[in-house]
């Protein structure tokens, strides 16, 4: 169940930019597969509805099969109790230390690789800050410094007069 947990964390924090707060307060009934959204919950108690891609849906559903879950949390501990942060935080870490990505990544760091990825390829700072759930804009602004500094690397790369 723990890898097939995990592998679903792992998308659906990719896929929706949540914060790691979310992620662990996520029910069940926040699911809409049909739809393909999760509601979140997020600061100040506000409600957001974020999309859900095919990957992270096909692993919370393999999830799903495995941990037997119908109501309540979304993520369990082995105790079949709502899974803690510190425990999204450990098993990041050790899913890390596995691969190539640097071992200090974090669940924010995945919230970076969504919002940065989404600026990179074309998408609006005001809908990135819907889907992150920013109150203000310049909370959002600071992934479009990492997306500037792509530019002027890939221009420094490829012009022939940088």
């Amino acid at each position: 169940m723990a890898n097939a947990r995990d592998t679903a964390i792992l998308e659906l924090f990719y896929a929706t930019g949540l914060r790691l707060s979310e992620l662990v307060a996520l029910n069940i009934e926040d699911l809409d597969l049909i739809e393909e959204t999760i509601r979140v919950m997020g600061k100040g108690q506000k409600e957001r509805i974020l999309p859900l891609g095919e990957c992270a849906i096909e692993a919370i559903k393999q999830y799903r099969a495995v941990a037997h879950i119908e109501a309540g949390p979304l993520f369990i501990s082995k105790l079949r109790k709502r899974i803690g942060s510190r425990s999204v935080w450990l098993m990041l870490k050790r899913r890390a230390g596995q691969t190539s990505i640097p071992v200090r990544s974090s669940p924010h760091s995945l919230r970076h690789s969504f919002a940065t990825h989404l600026l990179d390829n074309g998408a609006d700072l005001r809908s990135v800050q819907s889907l992150l759930g920013h109150e203000n804009i310049n909370s959002t602004q600071i992934y479009t410094h990492i997306t500037t500094e792509r530019l002027k690397a890939a221009y420094d790369s490829a012009h022939p007069r940088a």
